[in-house]
């Protein structure tokens, strides 16, 4: 009895003795468990790889994996970003390189984009005109005694007069504001043209 107790001891001091390498892991529950194979009670636990001579060769770190596969996934979506990015900035060079034949094709382009803008602003303007216009008219027939029209309707009128103006007011607003975006969008492509064909220069 006394020496099956001792050969028991010792298996258990020297797990490793059954194979050539063994894994270790403290479980959840605070107990030591060894095995050819991973331990259940090892899964999602840091463990170590024992030799023969019971000797560390390895050490496994589920935390340490999870965030080597993270950063490896987060390497990758960037480098499909940066491809996509270069693929979109390919297509947009040779659109550009098919759309004009030289810097002064783009300056024409931003001279006929300017010019439909500004015919697009007197066209606004014109209807704040003749809304004020009509404005004027109706606060005029409001005032009058003899009116022929309902003050009600009147009032109505007035009040559609009005959004519309603002409507107007909001439109000429924006158009004003193109003219920026469209000098900025040739300015980009005139810069992108010439790095393209002379290297930046003018």
């Amino acid at each position: 009895m006394i020496l099956r107790a001792l050969i028991l001891v010792l298996f258990a001091a020297v797990p490793l003795a059954a194979g050539a390498q063994t894994y270790r892991c403290v479980g959840k529950d605070g107990k030591k468990y060894y095995g050819q194979s991973l331990p259940r009670a090892c899964i999602g636990q840091p463990a170590e790889i024992l030799n023969a001579e019971g000797r560390v060769i390895k050490k496994i770190d589920p935390q340490a994996s999870e965030t080597e596969r993270a950063a490896q996934e987060k390497e990758e979506a960037e480098r499909k970003k940066r491809e996509a990015i270069a693929k979109e900035e390919g297509r947009r060079n040779r659109a550009l390189l098919a759309t004009y034949t030289s810097a002064q094709d783009i300056e024409g382009a931003r001279g006929r984009a300017l010019k439909e803008n500004d015919a697009a602003v007197k066209d606004i303007q014109n209807r704040i005109a003749s809304l004020k216009k009509h404005q004027a008219e109706l606060e005029k027939e409001a005032a009058a005694k003899d009116s022929k029209t309902p003050p009600a309707q009147i009032q109505s009128d007035l009040k559609t007069v009005e959004f519309d103006l603002k409507t107007q007011h909001d439109a000429l607003a924006a158009k004003q504001k193109e003219v920026e975006a469209i000098n900025a969008r040739y300015d980009e492509d005139k810069k992108r043209y010439l790095e393209l064909t002379q290297g930046g220069k003018k």
